[in-house]
């Protein structure tokens, strides 16, 4: 059953865990200079294993020219991620964190695009 759906229980911790990581990357203490500017970078959502032992975060950025180097970056600085999870809730194991591209809000900006340069319709005559 690999497509069964989250419990509640995954995704009360999955959006528990995305506020934190939105928190841990707004205040910016990081050592890497890729990761000093993250205001335009986004957690959208956080998936989480079933043990809750795995969190998979979802990130996008609003000009992503440069996503791939950072996504590196915010996974090297993963431990970091953790110790602030451990830090911030009471859990038997805090999840390890993985940062991937959220392909979702590209599609939708891509048919946004569309959908704003489509040519307007001329209005009819009655």
């Amino acid at each position: 059953m690999k497509n069964a759906m989250p419990s509640q229980r995954q995704l009360r911790m999955g959006e528990q865990v995305r506020h934190i990581l939105s928190e841990t990357l707004r205040r910016g203490k990081f050592h890497d200079p890729i990761l000093m500017d993250t205001s335009l970078l986004s957690v959208n959502e956080v998936r989480m294993t079933p043990d809750l032992r795995h969190a998979k975060a979802y990130v996008s950025l609003l000009h992503g020219e440069n996503l791939p180097e950072i996504l590196e970056a915010l996974n090297r600085a993963a431990a970091y991620f953790q110790s602030e999870l451990n830090r911030k809730i009471d859990v038997k194991f805090t999840p390890k964190v993985s940062f991937v591209e959220d392909i979702i809000q590209g599609e939708v900006n891509r048919l946004e695009e569309i959908f704003h340069n489509l040519p307007k319709a001329a209005p009819e005559d009655d």
